[in-house]
């Protein structure tokens, strides 16, 4: 998703239904193979937090509503702090679903 809407769009259809295949595997990984060397935009980064941020916006404290607020505003992709702010709410408060995701994994690699 932070790479290509697009493309995103797409797993999302071979995934609907739970129907998957060999065939299908082979696709997603291609998908996934033909986005490494993809950078992600501030569009489709903006897109990919604010669906991250739905997960915390009920649960949140003020204070880190307002930094979300304050890096989303902020937020270019050459500089950016809000995955990582994004990053630390998930283990805090231990996210399972955005755990295991790519992006979050990926941050927690840097």
């Amino acid at each position: 998703m932070s790479k290509s809407q697009k493309m995103y769009d797409n797993v999302r259809l071979m995934a609907k239904n739970n129907e998957w295949s060999e065939t299908k595997n082979i696709e997603f990984e291609n998908i996934i193979e033909s986005l490494e060397n993809v950078h992600p935009t501030k569009e489709t980064l903006t897109n990919t937090y604010q669906h991250i941020w739905g997960y915390f916006k009920k649960i949140c404290t003020d204070s880190e509503r307002k930094t979300y607020v304050k890096l989303i505003v902020s937020l270019e992709p050459e500089n950016d702090q809000l995955g990582f702010f994004l990053k630390d709410l998930t283990y805090k408060y231990q996210i399972k679903y955005l755990m295991q995701s790519r992006i979050i994994r990926e941050l927690r690699k840097k």
